[in-house]
């Protein structure tokens, strides 16, 4: 087969969507590398291109990458088997060249918080996602959550659709060595017993409820939050100063580091509202620290029985679920053997099986 994938966001995102994009690609090269592959975009060096074809955009699109990326790139398909849009999105057009399509959904939050977006963000986007389900031959989900999303919000046809769990980076299964702990904890001077949480630092990510929580619940440690820079981080500054909680921002932390944070945490706590997977949540479990995250949405998917859980809107449950788990060494021990073993529903290859699967269904339909 030869293979195409929008390749926008693993050349140039360095979030969730990102490592999303550059994960499928990873896990087809090496499951599948009897196929050819095919990336679409601006190449960086943020993605390994070797041993695959990129297109770029010709001619006149040169000047408007955004727009041939939504429009020009489906004259450059000739051969393809299957087209793979990896964020929610496919080229307007597509459905009326021979290749076949898939698109992978992530979630529908701008539909249930619309408050979190702009009017400009939702509308577009919204059309969009329209347009890929009422097109795309398969429609991946990366969680029941999402799949229930995509029929409510977008009315997909339920028989197209696939739910594929995500994986993680393997840098997280690797071990983590004393002496890196030792090189990450000195770089970053880390305490020795710390409440960690990963991810933007933006209201639905909700740190503000996580410090609430943590003024009630009163570790005798700090709360350290990795994410980008953010007005919403200098307004949760002043907060965890009036509430008297030790916070500290790590922005711009390289992605290798993460693993020692993670491992080096008393606790992680992802107490978010609402997200399609919650891949820290994995992250957090293949390193072994014990998981504090939310109910609802598609949390319990991915942290299963090895996770505990807390209603988000309520500081009090987030706190007196903080205070169990770190005052019970016990349950920590439990929780983490647990992790491990829920993370292998999420490995490299059950992934890429899943994957392969429904582009042999593809091409067989």
């Amino acid at each position: 087969m030869q293979i195409g994938f929008d390749a926008k966001r693993a050349f140039s995102n360095y979030r969730g969507l990102g490592n999303y994009s550059r994960d499928v690609i990873r896990l087809m090269r090496t499951y599948a590398p009897e196929n050819d592959y095919v990336l679409f975009g601006v190449p960086t060096s943020r993605c390994d291109t070797s041993g695959v074809r990129v297109e770029t955009p010709r001619g006149g699109w040169k000047m408007f990458p955004a727009l041939w990326r939504s429009f020009g790139c489906i004259t450059q398909m000739d051969g393809l088997d299957i087209y793979h849009g990896l964020s929610g999105e496919l080229p307007y057009g597509i459905h009326r060249r021979s290749v076949r399509t898939v698109v992978t959904m992530h979630d529908a939050i701008f539909m249930r918080y619309p408050e979190l977006y702009s009017t400009t963000y939702r509308h577009l986007f919204a059309r969009k996602v329209q347009y890929a389900c009422e097109h795309a031959d398969r429609i991946i989900a990366i969680s029941e959550q999402t799949k229930r999303d995509m029929i409510t919000y977008f009315h997909a046809d339920e028989a197209k659709i696939r739910v594929v769990y995500q994986g993680c980076s393997n840098i997280f299964r690797e071990p983590v060595t004393g002496d890196r702990m030792m090189q990450i904890s000195k770089r970053r001077n880390l305490p020795s017993r710390y409440v960690l949480t990963v991810g933007a630092i933006e209201p639905r990510k909700n740190l503000r409820n996580l410090i609430e929580a943590m003024s009630i619940a009163q570790p005798d440690m700090p709360l350290i939050a990795v994410g980008g820079k953010s007005g919403y981080a200098e307004q949760m500054a002043e907060l965890a100063k009036q509430r008297g909680v030790r916070l500290r921002f790590i922005h711009n932390l390289p992605f290798e580091e993460l693993p020692a944070l993670y491992k080096g945490a008393s606790l992680f706590c992802y107490p978010s509202v609402f997200e399609g997977f919650g891949i820290p949540i994995l992250e957090s479990m293949c390193v072994g620290t014990p998981v504090l995250t939310s109910t609802g949405s598609c949390f319990s998917e991915t942290g299963g029985e090895a996770a505990l859980y807390a209603d988000p809107l309520d500081a009090e449950d987030i706190g007196a679920q903080l205070t169990r788990i770190l005052t019970d060494s016990a349950l920590r021990e439990t929780m983490r053997a647990k992790g491990k073993e829920q993370a292998e529903k999420f490995t490299d290859e059950k992934v890429a099986q899943h994957l392969i699967q429904v582009y042999h269904e593809l091409c067989a339909s």
